[in-house]
């Protein structure tokens, strides 16, 4: 598949691949199309060889959410927002989450409605100071869609989460990553190249260990302590027969930088 309304690099070098949302004239906001080439694209990442994915946008916003001129309103044939979510968004959010590769959001602008959601469904979230999270859906009478939910409750709190749905207000990046929505921000100039530094870093890491990290942190929302407890042991075991555990053992008897392959 040719690709129009993104981009896919994926660097050998450094085994990170970034997808760049290449919208800019329209705030990198998504159609069905768009959906189609990024769930294309994330096929082709998963048989890349990479080890760490960047998701970025290009020009001035990271992602403005849902393009309304991609949906009908024409009375009695009115898109079904119900249909568009269960076909696209949940399941970009879903692989999103159960990619076995870290991801990295790098937010260079505007990230509004079901973008700050997407954005917020990556495992760190890097943003440029300048830019900003909008939970918009309340200014046209919906509900925050794409996780918006069940993600803000947990980084920020119900005060917090409440506030941002209801009022729509825009959260500039500083004040995000004080609240702990984010990672971290950083000057606009840097964002690129601290994205990139950062993936490149996660990717030379364990990747098995990286996988399994983000599902027990992910399974601990809805699990009691002794089902925690059993998943760790589960996940330790596996990992304790793994190549990559052996090699960080030695590496540190040898007291020299491990080489990780990720199995």
């Amino acid at each position: 598949m040719s690709y129009e309304a993104i981009r896919l690099d994926v660097d050998t070098s450094s085994h990170v691949a970034t997808i760049t949302l290449n919208r800019p004239d329209k705030l990198n906001s998504f159609t069905r199309a768009m959906h189609r080439e990024l769930s294309d694209a994330l096929d082709r990442v998963a048989t890349s060889g990479a080890r760490a994915l960047v998701l970025t946008g290009a020009g001035r916003g990271f992602c403005a959410g849902q393009d309304l001129a991609d949906l009908d309103f024409t009375p009695g044939a009115m898109t079904d927002l119900g249909d568009l979510i269960d076909e696209h968004f949940n399941p970009l959010i879903r692989r999103l989450q159960a990619l076995p590769i870290p991801v990295v959001a790098a937010v260079n602008g505007t990230a509004a409605g079901a973008g700050a959601n997407l954005a917020l469904a990556c495992d760190l979230v890097l943003a440029a100071r300048s830019a900003s999270f909008v939970q918009a859906f309340v200014k046209i009478g919906l509900v925050p869609d794409s996780g918006g939910t069940w993600f803000l409750p947990q980084r920020v709190g119900m005060a917090h989460a409440l506030g941002l749905a209801l009022t729509g207000d825009k959260l500039g990046a500083e004040k995000a990553e004080s609240w702990g929505l984010i990672w971290q921000a950083v000057d606009d100039a840097d964002l690129a190249s601290t994205a990139a530094k950062l993936a490149s870093q996660l990717a030379q890491q364990p990747t098995r260990a990286i996988a399994a990290i983000k599902q027990a942190m992910r399974a601990s929302t809805t699990q009691t302590l002794d089902q925690q407890l059993d998943l760790e042991r589960d996940l330790q075991r596996e990992l304790g027969a793994s190549h990559d555990y052996a090699e960080g053992v030695q590496a540190f008897i040898e007291k020299r930088a491990p080489r990780f392959e990720g199995r």
